[in-house]
């Protein structure tokens, strides 16, 4: 217990020196049930009110092995707080006293159970600040945060707690699953995945976005030719990764890395769509 406690001071301490790290970003507590998740806040300069945006991480942490936040987040995190958008990243595996879950199969964080309720613990925080406009809060994920955007928007996971999300985007996620649930949205919901994206497959994010048509708030889904898995992140050049858990073929093998007219694309689009 001793070790547990002081592992998760140390990953405690890690967001704080992440935020410190980053022009811009703060290390807020956000409080969820009996517990407490720690994030990284991105706020626009001024008073606000200004729009929110939930951000969920995927699979990996939110602060990489240096101790700092992940390259990727705190991009995306600059940018729309520059766009006039407030951001949360909350920390959904350091929080608890876990690093990367990439290649751990049994998760003790799931996206469609854990993971929803910390997006929702965030909003409810969001929706609580002076300086949010409160019903202009969206739900932005990557990979396994990504399909915690997808579980968190079905029509059954209706809020009862304040305003709803506006609107969502998912990168990259893992839909297979929610394709076999016949998914559907009751926001307008935007995907982005590459079509060689060999981590989580294209096709059953295509086949649960037909299946959703006549059923569902608008879904939109942007396949980008020639991308693989994070697509997005910024200056990376596209590298194989080995002994991952889950995998479209079940090899444990994908590749990751930037593609730059998609990332161009996404870098316009996404905050098009959350301005909606």
């Amino acid at each position: 217990m001793r070790l547990v406690l002081i592992l998760f001071a140390a990953l405690a301490a890690g967001v704080v020196a992440a935020a410190g790290n980053v022009a811009g970003a703060e290390q807020v507590d956000i409080p969820e049930s009996d517990a407490m998740l720690h994030g990284i806040l991105f706020r626009p300069e001024g008073a606000g009110p200004f729009p929110g945006v939930v951000a969920l991480h995927g699979c990996e942490s939110l602060i990489n092995r240096s101790g700092k936040i992940a390259p990727l987040f705190a991009d995306w995190g600059e940018r729309l707080a520059a766009a006039g958008l407030a951001v949360v990243f909350p920390d959904s595996f350091g929080s608890r006293g876990l690093r990367t879950q990439c290649r751990v199969s049994q998760r003790k964080v799931r996206s469609e159970h854990e993971r929803v309720a910390d997006a929702d613990a965030a909003r409810r925080w969001l929706q609580s600040q002076p300086w949010t406009i409160k019903d202009r809060v969206s739900v932005l994920g990557w990979a396994n945060g990504g399909s915690t955007s997808l579980w968190a928007v079905r029509p059954h996971a209706v809020p009862h707690d304040g305003p709803d999300f506006r609107s969502a985007v998912a990168f990259y996620p893992g839909c297979r699953r929610l394709s076999d649930l016949a998914w559907s949205a009751r926001i307008p919901t935007l995907i982005l995945i590459g079509r060689a994206d060999d981590w989580t497959a294209p096709a059953p994010c295509e086949q649960m976005v037909a299946g959703a048509r006549g059923r569902s708030a608008l879904a939109s889904l942007v396949i980008y030719p020639g991308a693989y898995h994070e697509f997005d992140r910024p200056d990376y050049p596209v590298r194989e990764l080995t002994g991952l858990a889950y995998t479209a073929d079940g090899s444990g093998r994908a590749h990751i890395g930037t593609n730059a007219a998609a990332r161009l694309d996404a870098l316009k689009r996404v905050p098009a769509w959350l301005a909606r």
